[in-house]
């Protein structure tokens, strides 16, 4: 055969090798994206427990070694980074101090820094690899978003532990008839395993086990089971099973006859259906009682050829005790709550739900922080149960649910999970310079499951509203419904339903936080009398007491009391004007724009609240004035730019501005409380606005002003609060 022969051949040969492939099915190279050069040689994998698929413990394969990352510095740049390493599109959080559990081998990477928008993690800065000195129990882990990059393969991403795990559990009741009320309490115990819902087997059951079982479900601590009950009833249902007859032909049916109702028929028969279903799948379950989750307890699975399950045990019945905002009588639950602030000494602020938020402890009188460091689930779940919910779902660290001001009270604090109180945990006391707010631990509770569904945005046809069944509604902001609120009951104030008089709500998980630096005006009071002829932009700006109206004018002047203001937004998200920028309003005395009808209420008050003097200034120029080092301005007044306060900035009112004052001229010497409220119309939504208010004690003795003890308005304890309404005066110019 000749060379042409040969060549024909072997190209007849290539194009059917290449069809036949194409038959068989393999994949088109262009379908999985091309490996990026940064990480050959690396391999990524999610594990740890309790988690879900899209969530874990990362670990890198390094030389053939899996390793992990420790959490030092460790932030939402680099989850975002190793997300898409393990072909998810983005991160929506992270965690830290081994919440997965600890890992095993090499710590690969410590002081990870990653901008978020590297390609690979080799990009990244960070100590070197395997240069570490931390321990698995600093382990971090991440929550990518459950959403995968186009054409991302799987190779590359390696799920471990493939065993059996508890994903959830529940309680369902085994006696009652009817609809029973929410939260659940009491019932039989289930957990959820991948191939559906099970019972576990009581033999060995312990209250340690019930204790972190009802952590799980939301609830602070549990009760005993009367068991004697149980035991009867599983009597009377093993009679009631062997008398019962085998039918032997077609029944007669000349008359019905309705049987007779028997006390407890119901538990009876809904006990033996639980029985006769034989669907144990858990046993020999032993916790310590401070797990956060079942799966961190030693425990057994039955295995799918077990014929006999839990052989002369019956199903775990557990009884939970509810906390507080969730005890099932009115007169059981004040009693609760009244206890509770009774003895409050640790409160959770900032967060957009109930049971998560910035944790805060009172001491000497006074609210402050805790410092992040060795924050693990165990001293979050003291909190959460101290707080009537049950354990801790997450622990947070680096002040994800915004930063506090003032004191920071506790660091490295080391609790075993069964301490009553937060303060009962080995801490330390720390100084300034140990810890910042950026360092401020947050825990999110395990809370019971009551019914109520929450949405993101509510939207709506105006014609297809038909009737309008509430008005009137005032809320606190605690409630868990809009059926707890005050409102006007059965009448209805507002009878028409277009559009125009029916409310609506946009919902979000983030929103600002603002607080008044109060040292700063404390530091900045003083007294001026300035001459009438120089305000007439404040008269017209109604920053004036309404006695200036009939003064002559402009002759005379007016005495002020100014201070300077600082206005900081320790939120999660950005404080932005109600109003959008096409309804600003130009007022072209001072030469600025109104973004907002009134920001701030200046307030003189007699000791009893009386209100004296008053004055109000208008947001005319949301800015960032100043920003942490780690943050960029965002906002800014000049050629009617964007108005606002990013996170982590503040605005400064200067004392020697317009407005900036309050109007004195008719107050009488004697002794005042000083107020100022931020945000006082509620326009903006923040997500916490008990610390809005700042008060001061202040003596005037017609010459001289004196400014003292100002704090924010939920800083101090309620007694402390009582004692600064009751401010008797000062009898020397020594302020103490």
């Amino acid at each position: 055969m000749g060379p042409v022969n040969v060549w024909r051949w072997s190209l007849w040969g290539l194009l059917l090798s290449l069809l036949c492939s194409s038959c068989l099915g393999s994949p088109s190279p262009s379908v999985a994206p091309e490996k990026r050069a940064g990480s050959q040689g690396l391999r990524f994998r999610l594990a740890g427990f309790p988690r879900k698929p899209f969530e874990g413990r990362v670990e890198i394969q390094r030389a053939g070694e899996w390793g992990t990352i420790c959490d030092d510095d460790f932030t939402l740049q680099a989850a975002h980074v190793l997300c898409r390493e393990l072909g998810f599109t983005e991160a929506t959080g992270w965690t830290h101090s081994a919440k997965y559990g600890p890992g095993t081998g090499r710590i690969w990477l410590d002081n990870l820094s990653c901008s978020g928008t590297e390609q690979s993690v080799t990009e990244c800065a960070s100590r070197g690899w395997g240069n570490s000195d931390c321990t698995h129990d600093e382990d971090a882990g991440v929550i990518c978003k459950d959403q995968r990059l186009p054409g991302f393969s799987d190779s590359n991403v390696i799920e471990v532990e493939h065993h059996l795990q508890v994903e959830e559990v529940r309680l369902r009741p085994a006696v009652g008839r009817g609809r029973r009320p929410l939260p659940v309490t009491e019932g039989l115990v289930e957990v959820r395993l991948p191939d559906g819902w099970s019972k576990v087997c009581d033999k060995g059951w312990s209250a340690h086990n019930s204790h972190v079982v009802c952590g799980m479900l939301g609830f602070p601590s549990e009760k005993r089971v009367n068991t004697a009950f149980y035991r009867k009833l599983r009597k009377r249902m093993a009679k009631a099973s062997a008398r019962r007859p085998k039918p032997l032909g077609r029944p007669i049916t000349k008359r019905k006859v309705k049987p007779k109702p028997r006390v407890g028929r119901g538990p009876i028969k809904r006990l033996l259906a639980q029985r006769q279903q034989h669907s144990f799948g858990l046993h020999g379950v032993a916790c310590g009682g401070t797990e956060a989750h079942l799966s961190l307890c030693s425990l057994e699975f039955y295995r799918t050829n077990d014929t006999t399950r839990c052989p002369g045990g019956a199903p775990v019945v557990v009884s939970c005790v509810p906390g507080p905002l969730y005890a099932a009588s009115s007169g059981q639950k004040k009693q609760q709550q009244s206890k509770l602030q009774e003895e409050a000494r640790v409160r959770l602020k900032g967060g957009a739900h109930p049971g998560e938020g910035r944790v805060e402890v009172l001491k000497a009188g006074t609210w402050g922080t805790v410092c992040d460091r060795k924050w693990d689930l165990q001293a979050a779940s003291v909190v959460c149960r101290e707080l009537g919910f049950g354990s801790a779902r997450e622990a947070l660290s680096g002040a994800r649910m915004g930063q506090g001001m003032g004191a920071i009270h506790l660091s490295e604090v080391r609790c075993s999970g069964q301490e009553p109180s937060l303060w009962k945990c080995p801490h330390k006391n720390i100084t300034a310079e140990d810890c910042s707010h950026g360092q401020d631990a947050g825990v999110r509770c395990n809370l019971p499951y009551t019914g109520v569904e929450t949405r993101e945005t509510w939207y709506w046809d105006s014609g297809n509203i038909t009737e309008v069944v509430m008005s009137g509604v005032r809320c606190t902001g605690t409630e868990l419904s809009l059926d707890q609120c005050a409102h006007h009951g059965t009448h209805i104030a507002c009878k028409r339903t277009g559009t125009r008089f029916t409310a609506g709500v946009i919902c979000s998980e983030t929103a600002s936080d603002l607080l008044l630096h109060s040292a700063l005006v404390q530091e900045t009071a003083y007294i001026e009398d300035r001459p009438l002829h120089m305000l007439y932009c404040a008269a017209e700006e109604n920053c004036l007491s309404h006695s200036a109206r009939s003064a002559n004018w402009p002759y005379g002047h007016r005495r002020l009391l100014r201070f300077s203001s600082q206005i900081h937004n320790l939120g999660r998200a950005d404080f932005r004007p109600k109003a959008g920028r096409h309804s600003w309003v130009w007022h072209e005395c001072h030469g600025h724009y109104h973004s907002m009808d009134i920001f701030t209420h200046y307030d003189i008050l007699t000791p009893n609240g009386t209100k004296v003097a008053e004055g109000h200034k208008a947001s005319f120029c949301l800015e960032d004035t100043e920003c942490q080092e780690d943050v960029s301005k965002r906002y800014e007044c000049a050629n009617f730019g964007e108005q606002g306060i990013t996170v982590g900035c503040w605005d400064l009112y200067r004392h020697d501005i317009d407005c900036q004052w309050i109007d004195i001229t008719d107050v009488k010497p004697g002794n005042y409380i000083l107020q100022v409220v931020i945000n006082p119309n509620f326009e903006v939504a923040e997500s916490d606005f008990t610390n809005n208010a700042m008060k001061c004690n202040c003596k005037y003795d017609g010459h001289r002003i004196w400014v003292h003890n100002c704090h924010i308005g939920d800083a101090f304890s309620e007694e402390a609060n009582k004692r600064f309404e009751r401010y008797p005066g000062q009898t020397s110019n020594q302020i103490i």
